[in-house]
C-alpha cells in the first residue's frame, strides 16, 4: 500500500480567486470544531511547526478515527482545498522543509510572498466553476 502526501516545499498558496473576503477572517468557534477551525488553531499557534500532512490528518483523519497510515493510503485534498484558503482569506506559505504557516490576505507579508520569485505559486481551488 503506497503512501500519498499533501506536502509542498518552497511554495506559496494564495487565496482562491473567488474568495469572498478582502481581509482574513477567523473561522467561527463551534461545539465541535470545523475542519477550518482545527487547521486555524494548529497553524496560528504554531507557524512552521507542522507539515500540510500533519494539518490535513489532524483536521480530517483523526476526527474520523482513521490511522495516519490508512488515511494517507489514498490521495487526500491538500491545503489548496482548505476552507481557510477558499473562504476565510488565508494564504499558506510552505517553507523549504515543508513546514507551513498562515498568511492573512491583504498584509505586507502576503504581498511579499505573492511576489517572491524563489517560491512556486499556486492558487487555492475555486469554490465555484470559473
Amino acid at each position: 500500500m503506497g503512501t500519498h502526501t499533501t506536502n509542498y516545499t518552497s511554495t506559496f498558496i494564495s487565496v482562491a480567486p473567488d474568495c469572498p473576503v478582502a481581509q482574513a477572517e477567523e473561522p467561527p468557534q463551534r461545539e465541535r470544531p470545523s475542519v477550518a477551525r482545527v487547521q486555524f488553531d494548529m497553524l496560528l499557534a504554531n507557524p512552521y511547526q507542522h507539515t500540510s500532512d500533519d494539518v490535513v490528518y489532524e483536521s480530517q483523519g483523526r476526527r474520523k478515527g482513521v490511522s495516519r497510515d490508512e488515511f494517507f493510503s489514498k490521495g487526500q485534498a491538500c491545503l489548496r482545498a482548505s476552507p481557510l484558503t477558499k473562504r476565510y482569506g488565508w494564504g499558506v506559505h510552505c517553507d523549504a522543509n515543508g513546514r507551513v504557516a498562515l498568511v492573512p490576505v491583504g498584509t505586507d507579508r502576503y504581498r511579499e510572498l505573492a511576489g517572491d520569485a524563489e517560491l512556486q505559486h499556486i492558487a487555492a481551488m475555486r469554490s465555484s466553476r470559473g
